[in-house]
């Protein structure tokens, strides 16, 4: 039997920014405005991939007047998964989500992850492709390579979730440290940090969000580069859950 989630204190909002001058700044602004006006303490990790343009002059500016953002360099070998993973490392908070440095997440869903983070749920997983989610300029072939992968996702893992693939998600701190090590140091990090908690028995539940394409910069996901990546990881979690006889299922 699971004790009670302990109630949270801080939100920890991580952000991987590649190049992303030109809309890093309003994404930051937005969200901690919206955080403030609903009451969520908080701080916004923002850390800086391999960028080559003023990203990270950009934050620091943007940092010396406001206290909550943390911005910080990616240390790693580039790449999305390993961006998001040194903000997880640097989180003070008990709750993270993780989210797009292009504005393509609503910021107020932030705010209702939070909530329901605190309503005792230990992940929050937002669909896309729900009653009450929607998106807007979602390039079409992209659009179906999504649902195709989330379709062969829940028939793999036999779950309900439907938008696996979609990074925008909120955990307890607990889950992410249940969830280690995580391993995929590119965008299959989406994939692996969710199956894992489904998988080692973390509570979750899903609520519709809705995602806008970007408006500034260019996308940094490659589809050609990810497909092998992604059917690796997916089919590593699905053998530990299937083989590896509860060796890492919560207790």
């Amino acid at each position: 039997m699971t004790t009670p989630a302990a109630a949270l204190s801080l939100l920890s909002v991580v952000i991987p920014a590649r190049d992303e001058e030109d809309c890093i700044a309003s994404t930051v602004e937005h969200l901690h405005i919206e955080l403030r006006l609903r009451n969520v303490p908080h701080e916004i990790i923002v850390v800086v991939d391999a960028s080559t343009d003023r990203t990270w002059k950009v934050l620091q500016e943007l940092a010396a007047k406001l206290p909550e953002l943390r911005p910080m360099q990616n240390n790693s070998p580039p790449g999305f998964g390993a961006a998001v993973v040194q903000g997880l490392d640097a989180m003070k908070g008990d709750a993270a989500v993780i989210m797009m440095a292009d504005e393509s997440d609503d910021c107020r869903d932030v705010v209702r992850y939070w909530e329901k983070l605190n309503e005792g749920n230990e992940c929050v997983f937002g669909s896309r492709f729900m009653k009450g989610g929607g998106v807007i300029d979602y390039p079409r072939f992209k659009l179906f390579l999504n649902r195709m992968a989330n379709f062969f996702l829940r028939i793999l893992f036999n779950i309900r979730l439907n938008d696996t693939t979609n990074a925008f998600k909120a955990y307890r701190k607990t889950v992410i440290d249940g969830c280690r090590p995580l391993i995929s140091p590119h965008f299959n990090l989406t994939v692996e940090l969710p199956l894992k908690a489904i998988v080692r028995g973390y509570t979750w539940t899903v609520i519709p969000i809705t995602w806008r394409n970007r408006r500034h910069g260019v996308a940094k996901f490659r589809i050609k580069e990810m497909g092998s990546r992604y059917l690796f990881i997916c089919l590593y979690v699905w053998l530990e859950k299937y083989f590896s006889r509860g060796d890492y299922v919560r207790r």
